[in-house]
C-alpha cells in the first residue's frame, strides 16, 4: 500500500511539476495516472505553496503587492512548465478556430498558439495577478493559493468523471475511468485544504463546481469530450474564479 502511494505521489509530482522526483519514486513503478488522480491536489497545494512562498519573499523585499503577483505567477509558471496554461490556450484556439470536431482537434494538437490562445493566456494571467494583488496580505495569499491549488487539480478529476475522452489516442483517453476512491480521495484532500485554510470553506468548491459543470458542457457541445488540453484549462479557470471570490474582503482567507 505505502509503495503504490509513494509511486501515485511520485508520479502526480513529477508530471504536474518540474520538481525531481526520484529519490520518493521506488524501484520498478507501477505508474497509473488514472489511479494517482487522488493526489492530483497535493501537487497543486505544493505548487501554490512555493508560489506564494515567492510572493512572501517579494513582500519581504519591500515590492508592491502588484509586483509580488506577478512574481508569484511567473513561479508558479516556471514550476509547473506552463503545462496547465498550455492546455488553456490550445483549447481556446480549437474551439474558437475549428470549424467542426475534427479541426477543432487537430488545432488543439498544434503546437503553435493563435490569436485566441493568445487572449486566453493574457485574460487569465491578469485576472490571477489582479486577484493575487487585492489579497495582498503574506499570509492570506499563501494560503489562498495553497487552496486554490488544491482546489483546482480536483476540477481536473471531476472533469475525467464527467465526460468521456474525445480521442482514442494519448494521455486523457488512459484516463478513462478513475477509481471510485481515487475520486473520493482527491475530493476530500481538496476539502480538507479548503476547510483548514479558508473562513467561508463553501465558496471555492462552489466557484469552482460551477466552473468545471459549465466546461464540462462546453467541451461536449464542442468536441464530445476532454482532452489533456480541456483538464488543463479546468485547472486555470477554477483557479482564476476561486482566486477570484477570494480576493474579495468579505471571503478574505484566516
Amino acid at each position: 500500500m505505502i509503495r503504490r502511494l509513494r509511486t501515485d505521489l511520485a508520479a502526480t509530482i513529477g508530471f504536474f511539476t518540474r520538481l525531481p522526483v526520484g529519490w520518493l519514486m521506488p524501484e520498478a513503478p507501477n505508474i497509473d495516472m488514472a489511479r494517482a488522480a487522488w493526489a492530483y491536489p497535493l501537487a497543486g497545494a505544493l505548487v501554490g505553496l512555493c508560489s506564494g512562498g515567492v510572493y512572501a519573499i517579494g513582500a519581504w523585499c519591500g515590492l508592491s503587492p502588484m509586483l509580488c503577483a506577478c512574481w508569484s505567477l511567473a513561479a508558479m509558471v516556471l514550476l509547473t512548465g506552463g503545462l496547465h496554461e498550455d492546455g488553456l490556450a490550445d483549447m481556446a484556439d480549437g474551439f474558437g478556430g475549428g470549424r467542426d470536431v475534427e479541426a477543432k482537434l487537430a488545432i488543439m494538437r498544434d503546437s503553435r498558439i493563435g490569436s485566441y490562445g493568445t487572449l486566453a493566456l493574457l485574460l487569465s494571467s491578469i485576472v490571477r495577478i489582479a486577484a493575487v494583488a487585492a489579497i495582498a496580505t503574506p499570509a492570506r495569499v499563501v494560503a489562498a493559493l495553497v487552496a486554490s491549488g488544491a482546489i483546482s487539480r480536483a476540477a481536473i478529476v471531476l472533469l475525467l468523471v464527467l465526460l468521456p475522452p474525445a480521442r482514442s489516442d494519448g494521455l486523457a483517453s488512459s484516463l478513462r475511468t478513475v477509481p471510485r476512491l481515487a475520486v473520493l480521495a482527491a475530493l476530500a484532500i481538496a476539502s480538507a485544504f479548503d476547510a483548514a485554510l479558508l473562513d467561508d470553506w463553501l465558496l471555492a468548491p462552489a466557484c469552482m463546481l460551477i466552473v468545471t459543470v459549465l466546461l464540462a458542457a462546453l467541451s461536449r457541445a464542442q468536441i464530445g469530450g476532454q482532452t489533456g488540453d480541456v483538464l488543463g484549462a479546468g485547472a486555470v479557470l477554477a483557479e482564476c474564479a476561486v482566486l477570484s471570490v477570494l480576493s474579495q474582503s468579505a471571503y478574505c482567507t484566516r
